[in-house]
């Protein structure tokens, strides 16, 4: 029986996204368990002949230390028991290039390919053996998937900060003297004087809240858990499932959760224990020219375990691999000798995986440098994932701390906790036969009186910016702070819209104010719909349609003395009924969803009322500004 858990292996994304060879993704303790697949993208154009040796290296630094590549993917029309068997060679080959010093425990290979437009047939490959194949008799989607993985699943995850000397000699390879610096990092890693220190982060009992595990000897296979002063621990071997959490994160990305990781801190005893002496000074003079380098790295490790793996099994067979695998893999995405790098190690979970993920950027340049870029660009195309938007920057990076977490309706931004979403759970639109259309969540309530800063009456423009650019960030188009009522008008003093004398003042801005602050502090861009009177701004409900399914960002409506920020539309195109979803910032009590919503500062509002009144004015013209969502990755 193989059981699938990923949702883009079903037969509705077959024909669009599963075209070429793919792996298939599964952990050792769930036997055919296919839990993510990622696409081949080195095969010189043969998806049958792809370079193995780049393709580990890739999938070395991608896969937490646990994942492993349990079979291959391949879609065509063709025979699927031929291509099976082309597709299990190839997978046997990669896994000898991921593990070449280790014994692989698993013979099988799970091997999907289609056989015709409509199904995608999976077989089961014996390594070694070329004509032993035979198809799955049962593969079960399953429903619930995530909680599948995570009740049998852990995280474990490690950081570490280092400052290696690399020696240059002119007359020596650096990828030579980089391997010396390597393997005496992991010599260090499994010498006697390093300790891991394993702590549940929920502390979900006093009895065992820390672990301390040390390596014995040179060999990884060997680390076992100290001694608590009674010898408890040490008899037990206690499994992952004792310090881990059943916290969950809620990753807003994927809406996947995840468990809070298992905190592994390295420590390393600098002294002997002997008694004081004299210092005393070494000279080695050099033979040739050399060039001293530090190679300043922070590792960050995150790792996949079963619950019922012990926690000195998990760091020997896990961590201090994940550790070394890192570092090697910093050397080749930088050149040592040309500059010094800023290598960092984030952790993503995109939409469509219930696990996460791992990608070692260079930053020197920051993240908009084109280099960068086409990183970026090749790992959406290897995750599947769509090429016009972020999700896999460095703002989208998984963050474990608890207190960091999105909860309920809440979000905080630099220390302040934020209603996000407000429109969520409001009652009809009062439309009949209506298509609506609403943003794309997440965004923030911005509104008078917030932050203990008085704007009642001027700033309603200046709180609408505000709510567009949290949209941003928590869509990861920016790591741009959303700028205070100053930043906003020193901006536009400084691109020349406005005098000096405007920044601390308490004047108006309008649409055409708020293109230039989006243009010039997140390089987002904007339409401007101008509608000479508020009964006619009903007739542009099919244009602010159109923008929600298309863009899915929040519009600023701007006219007389007022600004509103619109969320979405509801639009009855044969009886021109239709109803605005307005947020409103001149709301000044305090952030309670509840009076916000019973209160109508966000909710839905026609043109003209059941009872005659006007919501938007007559006399009034209005600009809708419209920002549009930046083609990027």
């Amino acid at each position: 029986m193989l059981r699938i858990l990923c949702n883009n292996l079903s037969k509705q994304h077959g024909k669009q996204q599963q075209t070429g060879l793919q792996w298939l993704i599964g952990v050792p303790f769930m036997p055919f368990t296919v839990i993510s697949s990622l696409k081949c993208l080195h095969t010189d154009g043969d998806p049958f002949t792809p370079n193995y040796a780049a393709e580990a290296d890739d999938l070395q630094v991608l896969l937490p230390r646990g994942l492993k590549v349990i079979g291959a993917l391949f879609v065509s029309d063709t025979n699927g028991r031929d291509n099976a068997l082309k597709v299990g060679d190839i997978c046997s080959k990669l896994r000898k290039y991921l593990l070449p010093m280790q014994n692989e425990s698993s013979f099988v290979i799970g091997v999907a390919a289609t056989i015709n437009k409509d199904d995608i047939e999976y077989f089961i490959y014996m390594e070694g053996n070329s004509s032993s194949i035979e198809a799955f008799k049962t593969v079960i989607h399953e429903e619930k998937s995530a909680q599948y993985l995570w009740d049998a699943a852990c995280l474990l995850h490690c950081q570490m900060s280092l400052n290696l000397p690399v020696y240059l000699a002119s007359n020596k390879s650096s990828e030579e003297q980089f391997s010396l610096v390597v393997e005496e990092f992991t010599a260090n890693l499994k010498g006697p004087r390093t300790v891991f220190q394993a702590e549940s982060v929920a502390n979900q009992s006093e009895e065992c809240s820390s672990l301390l595990l040390r390596c014995m000897d040179s060999n990884m296979g060997d680390i076992e858990p100290l001694k608590k002063n009674d010898g408890h621990w040490n008899e037990d071997y206690l499994p992952c499932s004792k310090l881990s959490s059943t916290n969950k994160c809620v990753l807003s990305a994927s809406g996947v959760e995840i468990p809070e990781p298992i905190k592994l801190t390295v420590l390393h005893q600098s002294s002997d224990n002997v008694k004081a002496r004299a210092p005393s000074v070494g000279f080695f003079p050099a033979k040739e020219d050399i060039r001293l380098i530090m190679w300043i790295i922070k590792l960050d490790v995150l790792c996949l375990a079963s619950r019922e793996l012990s926690l000195a099994d998990a760091v020997s067979k896990l961590i201090i691999p994940g550790l070394i695998d890192q570092l090697s893999a910093t050397r080749k995405v930088s050149n040592i000798r040309m500059k010094q790098p800023k290598l960092c190690a984030y952790h993503f979970c995109p939409p469509g995986f219930l696990h996460p993920l791992t990608a070692v950027y260079d930053l020197s340049f920051g993240e908009t440098e084109m280099k960068q870029v086409e990183v970026r660009k090749r790992l959406h195309v290897r995750l599947k994932l769509p090429l016009d938007r972020p999700m896999v920057r460095v703002a989208n990076a998984l963050t474990f701390a608890t207190t960091d977490a999105v909860a309920g309706n809440h979000s905080k931004t630099k220390g302040m906790m934020r209603l996000t979403n407000v429109h969520v759970g409001l009652s009809s639109s009062g439309v009949s036969g209506g298509q609506m259309r609403l943003l794309e969540s997440s965004y923030e309530y911005y509104h008078y009186l917030q932050d203990d800063f008085d704007d009642s009456g001027w700033g309603c423009a200046y709180r609408s910016l505000q709510t567009i650019i949290s949209w941003f960030r928590l869509h990861h188009y920016t790591l741009v702070d959303v700028p205070s009522h100053r930043k906003i008008q020193e901006t536009l003093v400084e691109i020349g819209d406005k005098e000096p004398s405007f920044t601390g003042s308490r004047e108006w801005i309008g649409a055409i104010e708020l293109s230039f602050v989006l243009d010039k502090l997140l390089g987002v861009s904007c339409r401007i719909l101008n509608v000479r009177s508020g009964a006619e701004l009903p007739e542009k409900c099919r244009e602010l349609e159109l923008h929600f399914e298309t863009q899915g960002t929040p519009v600023m409506i701007g006219g007389g003395v007022l600004a509103y920020t619109l969320l979405g539309v509801d639009y009855n195109e044969l009886t021109g009924d239709c109803a605005f979803l307005i947020l409103d910032p001149h709301y000044t009590g305090t952030d309670d969803l509840k009076s916000i919503q019973a209160g109508g500062w966000c909710g839905w509002k026609k043109a003209v009322s059941s009872k005659g009144k006007e919501f938007f004015l007559r006399d009034k013209f209005y600009n809708l500004l419209l920002p549009q969502r930046p083609n990027m990755v």
